[in-house]
């Protein structure tokens, strides 16, 4: 399975509608996928954690993580890069597993460069992280503008961008797991 990360903790954000749309894009495409979505786990990611230390409540989200096909990524920017909440969740993961050769595809969010800059940086985290980054992005500019009030993406050019990263990542996951070079492949052939 496929999850979605919603990259902030914001109450009733742009984020988490956006992510409800990107995973009802890949429902249409015959796909089950679920958020993650930091707002719940917000208490979890603080309790009594130390790097390299997991609570019971972040052990949920971790495994997901680690266990996925792949991450849909999306992101808002916050003073011109991604949440503290998001790095500070991405911190963490397992080491190396949660990332190294797993299938990660990012979505933006923002006002006039849609989180370009955010995006950026994560690519860069997951790109030292040794995953495999899908080389399709989608930006979407001045987000609360295209966000109708139920979460709708009304703009078509947007939509048709996000349905052509989702049919695109999906083959790309598809292809990785064939050959059995993604995370999972890996994990389990190192306990062999």
């Amino acid at each position: 399975m496929k999850y979605i990360i919603s990259g902030t903790d914001r109450p009733g954000s742009n984020t988490l509608k956006v992510a409800k749309h990107v995973q009802a894009i890949y429902k249409n495409l015959g796909e089950h996928v679920e958020i993650i979505d930091l707002q719940e786990m917000k208490a979890p990611l603080h309790e009594n954690l130390q790097y390299g230390t997991t609570s019971d409540g972040m052990k949920p989200y971790m495994d997901k993580v680690l266990h996925s096909e792949g991450l849909i990524v999306i992101c808002p920017e916050y003073n011109g890069s991604m949440p503290g909440i998001l790095k500070y969740f991405i911190d963490h993961l397992k080491y190396p597993d949660s990332f190294e050769f797993r299938p990660v595809c990012f979505v933006g969010l923002g006002g006039m460069f849609g989180a370009l800059r955010p995006v950026e940086h994560l690519q860069q985290i997951f790109g030292y992280r040794n995953a495999y980054i899908y080389p399709e992005r989608v930006f979407l500019m001045n987000v609360f503008k295209i966000l109708d009030a139920s979460g709708v993406i009304t703009d078509e050019v947007c939509n048709q961008l996000l349905i052509k990263q989702a049919k695109g990542f999906k083959k790309f996951t598809e292809a990785l797991t064939a050959f059995e070079i993604d995370a999972n492949a890996t994990i389990a052939a190192k306990k062999k």
